[in-house]
């Protein structure tokens, strides 16, 4: 005698009882193709060369830090100036705007996310820092502060270099804004994967 079948236990070839979804690996069990690290490869790239852009917007929108000296050293102009973390929050402010906009663009350009891609944006984003760090001081006044005074001569004020003094945190900016902004958009409006534990009898009904 056997056990009569029940609503749990569908006779396996009742037409009217939909079949089980296929299994489901998602985002997360796919494998990373060579396409989407191209992908991040391509961002890590273009947000790179955009610190470029982020060094020349750090010269010409930083506070300048005026010296001036009397022939045998060098002196603030303003003592109780707030001109050097002036520049330090200008660089900050500026990184998160780049990083805020790349993770945008990413999101808006390849909505379904991947590791390659955040993975692209916080790296491009450190290396987008250390371009936009090293141009700016590059393009700034010099760094011989010394033969700066001896050139412009006693009683002249002149520009200080620009630097970074909270220089780790500084780099760190970019990419955590990039990868927030991403991670975000992508949770709240990336493509909804199908649910892998949706029971058969919950499976739509073809018309």
């Amino acid at each position: 005698m056997t056990a009569p079948l029940t609503p749990s236990q569908p006779p396996p070839h009742d037409p009217s009882w939909p079949s089980p979804p296929p299994p489901y690996g998602g985002p997360a069990g796919d494998p990373i193709t060579a396409a989407e690290v191209v992908q991040g490869l391509v961002v890590t790239a273009a947000s790179a060369a955009a610190g470029a852009l982020l060094g020349v917007l750090w010269v010409w929108l930083a506070p300048a830090i005026r010296l001036i000296s009397d022939g045998k050293g060098v002196y603030l102009r303003d003592s109780e100036g707030e001109a050097a973390i002036g520049a330090d929050g200008t660089f900050v402010l500026l990184a998160l705007a780049f990083g805020a906009v790349a993770g945008l663009a990413v999101f808006l350009l390849r909505r379904r996310g991947g590791v390659p891609l955040v993975l692209g944006l916080a790296l491009g984003g450190v290396l987008g820092s250390l371009l936009a760090w090293w141009l700016g001081t590059r393009l700034g006044p010099t760094a011989d502060v010394v033969a700066h005074a001896k050139a412009v001569g006693a009683g002249v004020v002149f520009d200080a270099p620009l630097k970074l003094r909270m220089g780790a945190a500084a780099m760190l900016a970019w990419p955590l804004a990039a990868t927030v902004v991403h991670l975000s958009l992508t949770g709240l409006f990336g493509p909804r994967d199908p649910d892998p534990f949706t029971a058969p009898w919950d499976a739509p009904k073809p018309h």
